[in-house]
């Protein structure tokens, strides 16, 4: 991943292959950002003046690219949009920072080494650049520029992927300070935990699947101290996980259900994260149509996202207890599929009518709640890409929150708007619970047609333990990107929901969440 340095050299002085600086979309033109003072009194203090004739306006994620002029000892200057001024006496907000740095990045694929010289007024601001420098800077190249006479020509006529900003220098922090060290470090632990998710979710489906997925969490436990437990076809057999066993029968691949344990000897808390990790989602017997296969590589984006955040609290040492549970099938079409109308006896005891297949991301949910509620949390969310209702009520970039508690819903959202996720609280009407009823099972797999997102909710709330503050997390849209990159989002796996729930967590252990 790219490294990130706290930089003691003055904008004037760093040596690098480009210096990042902002500017803001002002009332009468581009407004030069704080942090670029010395970049404008090389440019004679016309740095605005120059940026407006080429066309620059401030507006967010608009990069511009100047060749330095004396003075400097870096070779360009790229400035990047801010958005709009802040008005008197405000600082830029984080997300601006953030994405801009991201864009900056983007921008910079090939090179060494870039200075950041963007407005940083405290430790959060620096914070923010870090990260989204370092969000902005990834690539997944793992299935690029192999090595092949082809390959090797493409690369060499600088036709191949380009490399990721190898250095990032952050200007204007305090390399001596150890609150400014601390957010540095914590940007680049969760930075590449979100990264580790996205590779999983851009990892084809061939080379990613239960077992394979299972076998990549062991190793990251091993490494940061996570304890983890992998039950396999036989022990979910044997336990009775009947909706995780009923989507998963169809495939060469068998399911798994993945427990990861974090613990501090000082928590007072436990938080549960349940992810949906469908490795690969024809839709099965209920087969999605022509041109909603493609990217169903993505729908263990949940399961990513979990995964990436208990490992992430372990390495940033978190006060509190932290579980992962990553449940994970492969839902395809065969002789031995689950067909609809096939009723399945879930781990709580519950029976389902299975009305649709392509409905399976709540079945291998529901067992996995179920199992993680027997450990008493004190709280448990899942995050799941599990409808494209979700899709269709929020679009592509906003994930929606249920709960069956008011205030655990408004303190995720207010946590995810904090660190930048875009999301939308959502309700759970109770009318809508009754679509669901079978005449030959305790609750159907399916509802209404309207409102599908929402009666995804009702039904795992339905497996649930009494007492249990749960949230829902549908990231059906902002999980995988597949326009053009913005920001620091990249085309592809994005990472959807990690910035939340690691923050959830350090809330938690903080005791903010009551």
């Amino acid at each position: 991943m790219t490294a990130l340095t706290l930089s003691t050299a003055g904008a004037a002085t760093l040596r690098a292959d480009a210096l990042v600086v902002g500017v803001a979309k002002g009332a009468k033109g581009p407004v030069v950002a704080p942090g670029a003072e010395a970049v404008d009194k090389a440019f004679d203090g016309k740095l605005a003046t120059v940026l407006e004739t080429l066309g620059a306006s401030g507006a967010e994620g608009e990069v511009t690219k100047l060749p330095a002029p004396a003075g400097l000892k870096v070779p360009v200057v790229i400035a990047v949009g801010l958005g709009s001024v802040p008005e008197k006496d405000a600082a830029f907000d984080a997300e601006a920072l953030r994405r801009a740095a991201g864009s900056a990045a983007r921008a910079l694929a090939g090179s060494k080494k870039a200075g950041f010289a963007l407005p940083v007024a405290s430790v959060e601001d620096a914070e923010a650049v870090a990260e989204g420098a370092l969000l902005g800077a990834y690539a997944f190249t793992a299935y690029q520029g192999g090595e092949n006479k082809l390959a090797a020509k493409d690369k060499k006529n600088g036709n191949g992927p380009k490399s990721p900003l190898a250095e990032v220098a952050l200007l204007g922090a305090k390399p001596r300070d150890k609150a400014f060290k601390a957010a540095a470090e914590r940007a680049v632990a969760v930075v590449e935990e979100i990264n580790r998710a996205r590779d999983l979710i851009n990892t084809p489906p061939n080379d990613l699947y239960p077992e394979s997925f299972a076998a990549v969490a062991t190793a990251a436990g091993k490494e940061h101290g996570v304890k983890v437990q992998v039950l396999d076809e036989k022990a979910l057999v044997k336990g009775g996980f009947g909706g995780l066993l009923g989507v998963g029968q169809g495939s060469t691949h068998g399911p798994r259900l993945v427990k990861l344990a974090y613990t501090h000897p000082k928590a007072e808390k436990t938080l549960a994260l349940v992810g949906k990790g469908i490795t690969y989602d024809s839709g099965g017997i209920s087969l999605k149509p022509a041109g909603h296969n493609e990217t169903m590589k993505c729908d263990m984006s949940g399961a990513a996202a979990v995964f990436a955040t208990v490992v992430a609290a372990a390495r940033l040492g978190l006060q509190v207890n932290v579980t992962g549970w990553l449940a994970l099938a492969e839902n395809m079409p065969s002789g031995n599929a689950t067909r609809p109308g096939d009723v399945l006896r879930m781990y709580s005891g519950k029976t389902v009518e299975v009305l649709n297949t392509d409905a399976e991301g709540r079945l291998v949910l529901a067992d996995a709640l179920t199992r993680a509620c027997e450990e008493k949390p004190d709280a448990i969310v899942d995050v799941a890409t599990l409808t494209g209702a979700m899709v269709l009520a929020l679009g592509h970039r906003t994930f929606g929150i249920m709960a069956n508690d008011d205030a655990f819903r408004t303190s995720i959202h207010e946590i995810a708007e904090e660190v930048g996720e875009a999301s939308w609280p959502m309700p759970l009407p109770a009318d809508l619970r009754k679509g669901m009823d079978s005449p030959t099972a305790d609750i159907a797999n399916m509802g209404e047609r309207m409102g599908g997102g929402l009666v995804a909710g009702l039904f795992l709330q339905e497996f649930v333990g009494e007492g249990i503050a749960w949230a829902h997390l549908d990231i059906a849209g902002p999980a995988f990107h597949e326009g053009a990159p913005y920001g620091y989002t990249p085309k592809g796996g994005t990472g959807s929901a990690v910035r939340t729930l690691v923050k959830l967590a350090e809330r938690t252990a903080a005791g903010d969440l009551g």
